[in-house]
């Protein structure tokens, strides 16, 4: 079984990012070493929020690209479970 994830980071200026990754410590740690997104980079550090597992990477990239559509307000709302 393939493991599949879609993370949302709170950065130090407050923003939000949303991604992908097969392995979330790692992803983590490299966007808290300057090694991931530009987007992060420049908002260090970065810690993760939220995480979503799925079983194969277009269903992860799909949700990771629905995430990514929604407003900021909703983000919040996902992130404290009040909206799935």
């Amino acid at each position: 079984m393939d493991n599949h994830y879609v993370y949302i980071l709170k950065c130090a200026d407050d923003t939000l990012y949303t991604g992908y990754t097969t392995h979330l410590d790692r992803r983590l740690a490299a966007h808290n070493e300057g090694k991931g997104a530009k987007y992060t980079r420049v908002r260090l550090p970065v810690h993760r929020v939220y995480e979503e597992h799925f079983e194969t990477k277009r269903a992860a990239m799909q949700r990771e690209y629905a995430i990514k559509q929604l407003t900021r307000a909703q983000k919040l709302k996902l992130i404290k479970g009040e909206i799935e």
